[in-house]
């Protein structure tokens, strides 16, 4: 008998984190950013909805919905359960701009896909990750899932082949 492999599904600012033979799965990345983290000595994968660039509240206590505090914690949390940076294969997959802003001057402000792309980028260097492979912009929503038991990162967008990060 094979054992079925279970998917575990992470909300919009959330986060959710799993090992051996389970797919992390995020809905709905538009102008968010989806970051997958996996280590692959011990199958250790995790998944980040990031939906903001930068937490301005230190008390909020939704640390995963903002870029910063997302990665930062999300780091905090892996490397509590065995993950080492050094080897940890990092993906990302959103960012895209999902309706123009008309009259507002400056053309990137309304667009929060390529602010969250910048943080997320400035974020991850800061922490010396290097980002492995990346499907970020364009004007569509993408389906981001791990497989935790090889690595495997999958891009689905309606309307457009299956990606393989």
């Amino acid at each position: 008998m094979v054992m079925a492999e279970k998917e575990i599904k992470v909300g919009i600012g959330d986060m959710k984190f799993a090992r051996g033979d389970n797919v992390v799965i995020t809905y709905a990345l538009g102008s968010c950013i989806g970051i997958t983290f996996y280590d692959p000595l011990i199958k250790l994968g995790g998944l980040l909805h990031v939906m903001l660039p930068a937490r301005v509240d230190p008390n909020d206590p939704k640390v995963f919905k903002y870029a910063d505090s997302g990665i930062r914690e999300t780091l905090r949390k892996l490397t509590a359960f065995g993950l080492v940076k050094s080897r940890t294969v990092v993906k990302i997959a959103g960012g895209a701009k999902m309706f123009e802003m008309k009259g507002s001057g400056n053309a990137d402000f309304g667009n929060i896909g390529v602010r969250n792309a910048t943080m997320v980028k400035r974020v991850l260097m800061d922490e010396r990750l290097r980002i492995a492979a990346e499907d970020i912009g364009g004007s569509y929503a993408r389906t981001m899932l791990i497989n935790v038991s090889n690595g495997d990162v999958i891009i689905r967008t309606v309307g457009k082949p299956e990606k393989h990060l």
